[in-house]
């Protein structure tokens, strides 16, 4: 059977579990993945080795093991780490210097969905070129290993408390007196989340820990912000963090429970950096849909914002061209390369609130260096996302309501990477406003792109 003629999205092969993303497929990818990735093993004349995580899907456990199997027969030594956040799979692949390293989780996507990422020696994720490679390579005849040339699988105990110990030793300033809400989304950081902020001397109160399979980011984590933002009131919190369900992103409340986005967060982390010396060239990396805010507020500080195409994997790549230490997403991926090769939800909340422990402000107060611009987002379902770009009257349209704008807000259309949609977002000086403008444009797209 042929390969599909593109199987990797924007982040990793994503799909509905047992669906899109089978048992089969699994298995192919990582004897695929094993070939091109643990060459560099058998290159230096060892046996290439693997590291496999997963987050808290029922979906994961039968995923996970295909991906093993995958690999063992490939002639790959596998080392499960079981339930583990994305970064935190990336860590030690690294840190064991594997040859690479596998995370089977589908983020913040439903529950019956689920994916698999494959990232390369050093824990970083993959370019499109080597995922080109897998993907020719995907079941295409090759001699199998036999006797003692299979790989062997077992576990790594170790996985949550190495990876909690390396989070805690980035903070500078201890975060004893801190009050914190951490909404795990049921998800992959659910033990590794909080044992590190209470190491790291913070007072943490735990929600959305308590996974069984089928509740990952169900009406929690960081695509529900409610719960957090009630819990940190309840409580009388300094601040909550929500983490989606690989933990690779998150988004903060204040103690008033007031959201503090992504761009806010890389906001004031980007004046941080730079009060240290460790904002390289005074510049931090973000992508098209930043908040207007956000372009605005680094302007006034003097920083420098170089801009992206939407998905951390291309901040990323930006990142690493040219050794800048900061980088990130509006929707809460925020990468500090002195620390992570991909974007990391609790180190996120740990260096936020080591900067609140170290100059006794608030998250509001720190998060104040920005004023977002009001933002609309519609999501247009049942379209036609590949001829997004290509319409002549949709691109008309689109055009006709930036020049009405005028200067004071914007519009941003793109064809999502990981579902089937066109996201339509307009920025203007009211909520009002954008909101109308969205609207008329997301009616175009529905016209026009019609399946």
């Amino acid at each position: 059977m042929g390969a599909p003629a593109r199987v990797f999205g924007t982040d990793g092969v994503r799909g509905l579990a047992n669906g899109l993303l089978t048992a089969e497929l699994a298995l192919d990818l990582s004897v695929a993945a094993a070939h091109v990735l643990g060459e560099a093993g058998e290159f230096a004349g060892h046996r290439p080795v693997a590291v496999v995580g997963r987050d808290t899907r029922l979906s994961g456990e039968f995923l996970e093991a295909a991906v093993t199997a995958g690999l063992a027969s490939a002639g790959v030594d596998v080392l499960r780490l079981g339930v583990l956040p994305t970064p935190g799979v990336a860590h030690l692949t690294a840190a064991l210097r594997a040859d690479l390293g596998v995370m089977i989780s589908a983020s913040h996507n439903p529950m019956p969905d689920n994916g698999i990422k494959f990232l390369a020696r050093g824990g970083v994720k993959l370019d499109d070129d080597v995922e080109r490679v897998i993907e020719r390579r995907l079941r295409e005849p090759w001699d199998r290993p036999t006797g003692p040339g299979v790989g062997r699988i077992s576990e790594y105990d170790a996985a949550v408390t190495e990876y909690a110990a390396h989070l805690t030793a980035t903070t500078s300033t201890p975060l004893t007196g801190l009050k914190v809400v951490l909404d795990c989304a049921h998800g992959a950081a659910y033990v590794a989340g909080p044992l590190a902020l209470r190491q790291a001397g913070a007072e943490v109160a735990a929600i959305s820990a308590e996974p069984d399979g089928r509740n990952i980011n169900d009406g929690c984590g960081s695509t529900h912000l409610a719960p957090l933002q009630a819990a940190v009131v309840a409580h009388g919190a300094d601040a909550g963090f929500a983490l989606d369900g690989d933990a690779d992103r998150c988004l903060a409340v204040d103690a008033s429970g007031e959201v503090v986005d992504g761009d806010q967060l890389l906001a004031l982390l980007a004046l941080a950096l730079r009060e240290e010396a460790a904002l390289l060239d005074d510049t931090v990396v973000a992508t098209v849909m930043s908040n207007l805010g956000f372009l605005q507020a680094m302007a006034r500080e003097g920083v420098k914002v170089e801009q992206t195409k939407v998905g951390d994997r291309y901040v990323l790549e930006a990142m690493r061209a040219r050794g800048y230490t900061l980088g990130g997403e509006q929707s809460g991926h925020v990468i500090l390369s002195r620390f992570a090769t991909t974007g990391d939800g609790i180190l996120t909340a740990l260096q936020v609130l080591s900067r609140m422990a170290a100059t006794g402000r608030s998250l509001a107060e720190l998060a104040g260096v920005m004023t977002r611009m009001p933002q609309v987002l519609v999501n247009v379902a049942g379209v036609d996302k590949g001829r997004a770009d290509s319409d002549e009257v949709l691109t008309a349209a689109v055009a006709a309501e930036q020049a009405a704008l005028d200067g004071s807000g914007r519009v941003l259309l793109r064809s999502s990477g990981t579902e089937p949609l066109v996201r339509v977002m307009v920025e203007a000086a009211t909520a009002e406003r954008a909101r109308e403008v969205a609207d008329r444009l997301a009616g175009v797209v529905r016209e026009r792109l019609a399946l």
